[in-house]
C-alpha cells in the first residue's frame, strides 16, 4: 500500500473505533446507531434502507425487529401501497438518535480540531471530492 492508502486505512480505523465506542455508550450497536441517524433525516422505505445499508430487504428485517422491540423505530403501512412500509423513529428513537449524533459529532470534530483553518478546508474539499466521485461505489 502507498502512504495515502495506509493513511486512509488508519483514519478509517480511528473513525470506526470512535463510532463503536460512542454507540456502546448509548447502548446501541454501530449498525443500530447508523439506522437511527439515517432515520433522523425522515421516514424511509425498507427498500431505500436496504440500499443505504447495502443489503437485501430480508436482511434488514432483523435489524428492524430489534429496533421495534426496543421502542426506537416503527414500521407503518404506506397508504395506497399495501406491500410497502415506511420506517420512522419513535419519540424515544429520536431522543436516542439525537443524543448519539451530538456525541459522535463532537468526537469526530476532535479528530480535526488541531488542523489549521486552511488545512481543514483542504481536508473537507478532498473528502467532498472523494465522496462525490465514489458516492455509488
Amino acid at each position: 500500500m502507498n502512504d495515502v492508502a495506509i493513511g486512509l486505512v488508519q483514519l478509517s480505523g480511528l473513525v470506526q473505533g470512535r463510532y463503536a465506542r460512542v454507540s456502546q455508550r448509548h447502548d446501541l450497536t454501530p449498525v443500530q446507531a447508523k439506522l437511527l441517524c439515517v432515520l433522523l433525516e425522515g421516514p424511509r422505505g425498507m427498500a431505500e434502507l436496504a440500499s443505504v445499508f447495502g443489503v437485501e430487504k430480508a436482511a434488514l428485517t432483523g435489524l428492524m425487529d430489534r429496533a421495534e422491540k426496543r421502542g426506537l423505530a416503527r414500521r407503518t403501512p404506506v397508504p395506497g401501497n399495501r406491500r410497502a412500509v415506511a420506517v420512522t423513529l419513535t419519540d424515544e428513537g429520536r431522543r436516542a438518535a439525537t443524543a448519539f449524533y451530538e456525541e459522535i459529532h463532537a468526537e469526530l470534530e476532535e479528530l480535526v480540531a488541531t488542523l489549521t483553518p486552511e488545512g481543514r478546508g483542504h481536508f473537507e474539499q478532498a473528502m467532498a471530492e472523494i465522496i462525490e466521485r465514489c458516492g455509488g461505489c
